[in-house]
């Protein structure tokens, strides 16, 4: 049997009707299948773009940090002397030092399903010296099994390891350039009431020079005997499910909870806004292509109608119907659509591949990553297809008007 018998008489017909015009075919497939392809490769290219940003922005912070709130304002009434007071407001002038039973609070917020990681940290400014050197540095005592789950130091180590005990310190590798130090070797550490010797047990390098200059990592317990906090935490620093809905989160702490918690987009908040700038351009950007793509296979399907007209009244003549009529032409713009989407995946991914052989860091290392996403391949099918069907509906109307007679005599 042959299979064309068991294909639709409309898809049949739309398939001839394409093959006869093979170059005016190839041409709209072909213009379909570069703007396809344009929008797979924008969209690989700013989300992986907008990845690689958030990570270096997220890779020497975490999530949302809940610091202590300011005291609250007092009120004070009553009398001084002989001179009534009647109301008396005080503004605290200084955030508390530390979180008020931070235990309690990183338990509350252990309960919440979006929260992934929560690690307390003790901070505090310091200098370092060496020798006649000295430098400042933000110091802050982390507890390593939990802090890493939140930053990924062990990563960024060029020299020794992160595995801090008591009396050990982690610096950046611009800050041990300046002090001409390195693995092993020995700094003190002075916060006002005497100097405290450490060793230095690995050097890190986050990409940033502030960062690698200007922090410094101690154990939890010693940053808190450094700074005589026993048992006390400056700060919870949390990581979330969802990093785009940090500031959500942050808020939700900040009314449960009574303390300040700032999430990565309010303290990068130019560049939260840059990012979504940049979305927002991308998303126009492919809807013009869309729109483009829609009026080449409209126009098409235009001309198809008039060079056909003698066979579409031929058709009406031997009894198709005009529903048949618009299928056909309908068919023929998911056709187009169809086959254009599935070039442009290909010269989608095809330009995905150039762009990570070609665009490298000096290193060699790749510049930023394009995700092959799979699902948005199907959704640009998808989407392109029923863009030729939505384009071919007033073509396929046309088409289904015509008188037969008028048709046939040309």
């Amino acid at each position: 049997m042959d299979v064309r018998q068991l294909l639709p008489f409309e898809l049949i017909v739309s398939y001839r009707f394409l093959r006869e015009g093979k170059v005016q075919t190839a041409f709209i497939v072909g213009g379909v299948a570069i703007g396809v392809g344009v929008i797979i490769f924008m969209s690989a290219l700013l989300n992986g773009l907008r990845a690689n940003f958030i990570n270096r922005v997220l890779t020497g912070q975490a999530h949302i940090q809940v610091v202590a709130s300011k005291s609250q304002v007092k009120v004070l009434t009553g009398s001084t002397s002989s001179i009534q007071v009647d109301r008396m407001v005080q503004e605290p002038l200084q955030r508390k030092r530390s979180l008020d039973q931070w235990q309690s609070i990183a338990s509350y917020l252990a309960k919440d399903p979006e929260l992934l990681v929560v690690s307390p940290v003790v901070s505090g400014s310091a200098m370092v010296y060496r020798g006649e050197l000295s430098r400042s540095v933000s110091v802050s005592g982390i507890n390593t099994a939990q802090y890493y789950r939140i930053i990924a130091l062990p990563e960024k180590m060029i020299k020794g390891d992160a595995q801090i005990i008591s009396g050990e310190i982690l610096i950046g590798s611009d800050l041990a350039n300046d002090m001409g130090a390195t693995v092993g070797d020995r700094l003190n550490l002075s916060v006002g009431n005497g100097a405290t010797l450490f060793r230095i047990r690995g050097i890190f390098d986050f990409g940033n020079r502030g960062a690698n200059s200007r922090m410094a990592f101690v154990d939890i317990r010693t940053a808190q005997a450094l700074f005589n906090m026993a048992g006390e935490a400056s700060s919870l620093e949390i990581t979330v499910r969802d990093v785009y809905a940090a500031e959500d989160i942050a808020q939700r702490i900040n009314r449960n909870t009574g303390e300040t918690a700032d999430s990565w987009i309010k303290t990068n908040e130019q560049f939260f806004t840059a990012v979504n700038a940049q979305t927002t351009a991308n998303t126009a950007i492919r809807g013009f292509v869309g729109l483009s793509v829609a009026f080449g296979i409209a126009s098409v399907m235009v001309v198809s109608v008039v060079q056909k007209s003698r066979e579409i009244g031929i058709l009406r003549a031997m009894g198709i119907t005009r529903g048949q009529i618009m299928r056909l032409f309908l068919i023929q713009g998911g056709l187009l659509g169809l086959g254009g989407a599935i070039g442009g995946s290909a010269l989608g991914w095809l330009s995905m591949q150039i762009w990570q052989l070609t665009q490298r860091n000096p290193d060699g290392t790749v510049m930023f990553s394009l995700v092959f996403d799979k699902t948005m391949f199907l959704a640009v099918i998808v989407l392109a297809t029923v863009t030729g069907l939505l384009a071919s509906v007033a073509p396929a109307f046309r088409a289904a008007r015509l008188d037969p007679v008028n048709a046939i005599r040309g």
